[in-house]
């Protein structure tokens, strides 16, 4: 795979961004959508679709679609889960119409490289029908949870039985990124409903915290820093954000170009305090200092590169898959140099979750059928591929598990999973 190495970024540097506010705001609901100028083809469902799926959206995300016809019952399934008002016979009407109509389309085959790693898929499904399970949380006891955004509701899997619980949400909150804390407590970022919840895994019980400004409606990723600060991304409503849990105090941060940058991936360095931010909305990187509270932002050389998800590596290398370019980058935040790897599927494989073990390089191109899981080594330069069982439905998010195993969820699909990398091989 060709190699493209890049000179220092440009940085743009400001003042203190944040603003501190108390978590009195309300909880912001979606607004309907507007069916707008997406004209549907006739048909049975027609009217169904046009009166009950332009509650959450506009007709854009039918007509733009085009799926297998097990993604689009699966897609009915999780607009019934998220609150759409129709019967499982109409589902069953809405489902043959749009398989009918928008069949799915040609998509990149995936690259098949062969390696030196041997690995082994374990893949469940979930009890509650459309969950869409956004984000996967590998816990310290070995258990595995995921976020059933549609259903808005937390699940727990012990992969050791295959017993599984669920924790339904009880307000509004779409649950997005997951995190715990280190009494074990399980955190969501509330992507529908404007607030970071907290489960007690001792008393089931949630407690749920408000953001401050009512435009910071849909926080996307939370994580912990080594002082038990929850920072986190709120993706439409563009900004960065860090919640302390003792003091229940916000701090917000907006980027130079305003909510159209659209903060997306966040991780940490290994000194575990200062976290760096992607943008969805532009080619960014962002970092907040953790104790000057100001925000830096880098541009990364090439205007077509979307950042999903990150990775870090021990030598403190970010390392990202470009969704715009299908390629793999790396950034050294030292002296913001850039490399890029092509990678194996070509530029519209679109990469999406991303994990590291072992400081090897594991993620997945998204937009291939079936979604393919990608290994790649810094030190050989080489990658080695997998098909992802099922289709793999698009894998957003991964992380690694305690044993040094990948856990990650199958949106599209309705399932969890965890890959074994097997003993006999270098990880």
């Amino acid at each position: 795979m060709s190699k493209k190495s890049f000179t220092i970024l440009t940085a743009a540097a400001a003042a203190s961004l944040c603003t501190v506010i108390t978590a009195q705001a309300q909880i912001v609901q979606p607004t309907a959508g507007e069916p707008g100028e997406y004209a549907l083809p006739d048909g049975s469902a027609k009217k169904l679709i046009q009166e009950n799926c332009t509650i959450c959206h506009n007709l854009r995300n039918v007509v733009n679609s085009n799926k297998s016809a097990e993604d689009w019952e699966n897609t009915v399934n999780m607009m019934m889960a998220a609150g759409a008002p129709i019967t499982q016979a109409q589902n069953e009407e809405i489902r043959k119409y749009l398989i009918a109509n928008f069949p799915e389309k040609p998509r990149p085959m995936p690259a098949a490289l062969s390696g030196p790693v041997q690995i082994n898929f374990k893949v469940w499904d979930l009890p509650t029908p459309g969950e869409r399970p956004h984000d996967p949380l590998a816990m310290p006891d070995g258990s595995l949870w995921w976020s059933g955004q549609f259903a808005n509701r937390l699940g727990r899997l012990d992969p050791k039985t295959g017993e599984m619980k669920e924790y339904p949400i009880p307000i509004r909150g779409g649950p997005h990124g997951l995190i715990n804390d280190k009494d074990g407590n399980v955190w969501y970022a509330g992507n529908w409903g404007g607030h970071l919840g907290k489960l007690d895994l001792a008393t089931g019980q949630y407690e749920f915290f408000n953001l401050p400004d009512p435009k910071a409606r849909d926080p996307h990723t939370p994580l912990f820093d080594k002082n038990g600060l929850l920072w986190f991304s709120v993706q439409n409503g563009g900004y960065m954000g860090r919640f302390d849990p003792k003091t229940h105090e916000f701090k917000l941060f907006q980027p130079q170009g305003g909510a159209g940058q659209q903060p997306y991936a966040l991780r940490f360095l290994s000194d575990q305090r200062q976290p760096w931010f992607s943008y969805w909305g532009s080619n960014k990187l962002a970092t907040v200092d953790p104790d000057k509270l100001e925000l830096k932002e880098y541009v990364l050389p090439d205007p077509k590169t979307r950042i999903r998800r990150m990775g870090v590596t021990s030598d403190d290398m970010i390392w990202y898959g470009d969704w715009g370019t299908g390629q793999l980058g790396r950034f050294d935040p030292k002296t913001g140099h850039v490399t890029a790897w092509e990678g194996p599927s070509g530029p519209q494989s679109q990469p999406y979750g991303m994990t590291v073990i072992n400081d090897k390089i594991w993620y997945v191109e998204s937009n291939t059928r079936p979604n393919n899981l990608v290994r790649f080594d810094p030190k050989t330069e080489k990658f080695q591929t997998w098909p992802i069982p099922f289709g793999g439905g698009i894998v957003r998010h991964m992380m690694p598990t305690r044993d040094g195993n990948i856990a990650f969820a199958m949106s599209g699909l309705n399932k969890v999973a965890i890959v074994e990398i097997l003993p006999s091989s270098s990880n």
